[in-house]
């Protein structure tokens, strides 16, 4: 007879589990009780009893035949032959190859043999300055998993936008019993810049002017991340009017825009001319921007 073992309870586990429960457990006990990696002094075992509970629950009609048994084998608590078998005659060879089948039960080492899985993908958040999207940049990461540091130079190409995921295969977490190792996912993010403010593939600028020049109009020069523009404001124009600069936005395959929202701003002081010019300009111009109001 054969004792029962509860696989869910290696594990940690109830029966209302996922296969994707399964599976994520199995990985990170696996790779607590490694012998290579693991200080618990009783790592070796663990890891055979955590690879064999394995076995068993991850095929989902091995599970199934696992949790039919179960039911008769705790309140009979040893395994009786299937239906079908030679009752009261003991276990028969097909029977003995269905639990070796099923539960993996070659030796104690069996769970040596655990088929290679890869590794878990990592996931890593990289802030970059907005200006660095417009030309590329490099940066060095230093990373650190199971006791291991180690540094990798990436390329950061130029026109990637903010949330955009860098793969890098194989950088991952390593895998298990000889399986290849996960990926590394990079996902960007732009540092807040006193500025510009990003939507998508979108630069957006509130650009101070004077009132003669917004009176006036001409030809006002405009930063963005890639180098001062000279851009034209058009004669009376508002605060608020928005102007767009086209394909000057994050240069992806598909450039975005620059917006630049217009912000008229007057002097804080005021000479005796200007006061005198200004008083004249009321006379000369007749306007009241509260018509609108019904004031």
């Amino acid at each position: 007879m054969m004792e029962y073992k509860d696989y869910y309870q290696v594990l940690g586990l109830t029966k209302e589990a996922t296969q994707d429960d399964i599976k994520r457990v199995y990985r990170k006990l696996a790779r607590k009780y490694h012998p290579d990696i693991s200080k618990e002094a009783n790592a070796e075992e663990q890891f055979k009893e955590v690879g064999e509970a394995y076995e068993v629950l991850k095929d989902p009609e091995k599970r199934a035949a696992y949790d039919q048994l179960g039911e008769d084998l705790k309140a009979q608590r040893d395994f009786r032959p299937p239906p079908n078998g030679a009752a009261g005659t003991g276990q028969s060879a097909e029977f003995d190859d269905f639990l070796a089948n099923l539960f993996g039960q070659r030796g104690r080492g069996s769970a040596g043999r655990t088929q290679a899985m890869q590794g878990e993908d990592s996931h890593f958040k990289v802030s970059i300055d907005l200006e660095e999207t417009y030309q590329g940049a490099t940066r060095s990461l230093n990373l650190r998993a199971f006791q291991q540091e180690r540094t990798l130079n990436v390329k950061i190409p130029k026109g990637i936008k903010q949330g955009q995921h860098i793969r890098l295969q194989g950088q991952g977490n390593p895998g298990i019993n000889g399986g290849a190792a996960g990926d590394l996912y990079l996902e960007i993010a732009f540092n807040p810049h006193p500025l510009y403010r990003v939507e998508e593939l979108d630069v957006y600028l509130e650009l101070p002017i004077a009132p003669w020049e917004a009176a006036l109009g001409g030809s006002v020069p405009v930063p963005t991340p890639d180098g001062a523009v000279d851009m034209k404001i058009p004669a009376g124009s508002s605060s608020g009017r928005k102007l767009r600069l086209k394909g000057r936005g994050i240069p992806a395959h598909s450039p975005g825009d620059f917006y630049v929202t217009l912000k008229v701003v007057m002097p804080t002081t005021f000479s005796d001319k200007a006061k005198a010019l200004y008083a004249e300009l009321a006379l000369e111009q007749p306007f009241n921007p509260r018509a609108g109001m019904g004031v």
